[in-house]
């Protein structure tokens, strides 16, 4: 799995690559705008240590901000799957939060905490969780009626059950949904670097925009790129095994 992701990626990668210099070559562009391929790979030696640093830093945020906004979701998408007033008020807070733009909360935040490691790690929060909460919320608040019927009709029901069995029916749902939360996760962190940090991959592009150096922008892309197909990997082998024991459990007999 690990070895076909990397292998999508840098094909993506490579083809993206191919295209930029095919812009270069047909429209005659000099090597200010867009570097030649032996500038790229010669840019590429020189920064790749610098730069495989700077993307653990930012992916160590993003992973951490990604089981915050796990967290978070289940625990927004818990109290607000009632069909009751105060559901409904705390699903509205949380869609009317997302509803504004990061440039926009992103100085606020600045302005109260600086721009040190909990900004890049509450940016990373606020960008991750939404879609996140959304499916959790899709899914919490579908009844299974199948196999709710039962407590219900014999009293037993309760509202941890409830969540346990509509999570365990929706179990596939909810792994795919936490491992593409992944990927948002590593463009807040980005994000937030990008906007005003003084580490992290984010910092090192915004650096490199304002030397005009694209070379190291590929390189950083690059990096990202394996990184991020890294952490989905080990994030779908773990749902997986989740999964199979799940599946395997309630296949087995209670003796």
């Amino acid at each position: 799995m690990l070895h076909r992701r990397i292998q999508q990626f840098v094909l993506v990668y490579f083809l993206g690559i191919l295209a930029l210099l095919l812009v270069k070559y047909l429209l005659n562009l000099s090597d200010y705008v867009i570097p030649s391929p032996v500038e790229i790979w010669q840019t590429c030696r020189t920064v790749f240590a610098r730069y495989v640093i700077s993307v653990l830093d930012t992916l160590w945020i993003a992973i951490v901000g990604h089981m915050i906004s796990i967290a978070l979701a289940f625990l927004v998408g818990i109290v607000g799957r009632p069909n009751s007033w105060f559901g409904s008020l705390i699903k509205a807070a949380a869609y009317n939060i997302q509803a504004y733009p990061i440039v926009a909360v992103a100085p606020i935040i600045f302005i109260l905490i600086g721009d040190g490691l909990i900004t890049r790690l509450l940016i990373a929060v606020l960008i991750c969780y939404f879609p996140l909460l959304l499916s959790v919320i899709g899914i919490l608040s579908e009844p299974v009626d199948s196999i709710e019927h039962f407590y219900v009709a014999t009293k037993r029901m309760n509202w941890r059950l409830q969540v346990r069995i509509r999570a365990y029916e929706n179990i596939s749902k909810l792994i795919t949904v936490i491992a593409g939360g992944g990927t948002m996760a590593v463009v807040g962190t980005i994000v937030a670097e990008f906007i005003a940090a003084d580490a992290g991959i984010g910092y090192s592009i915004r650096t490199a925009l304002y030397q005009s150096d694209l070379s190291k922008i590929l390189t950083a892309l690059f990096l990202i790129g394996i990184g991020t197909s890294l952490y989905l990997t080990a994030l779908e082998w773990v749902g997986n095994v989740i999964q199979k024991r799940l599946v395997s459990s309630k296949a087995t007999p209670d003796k």
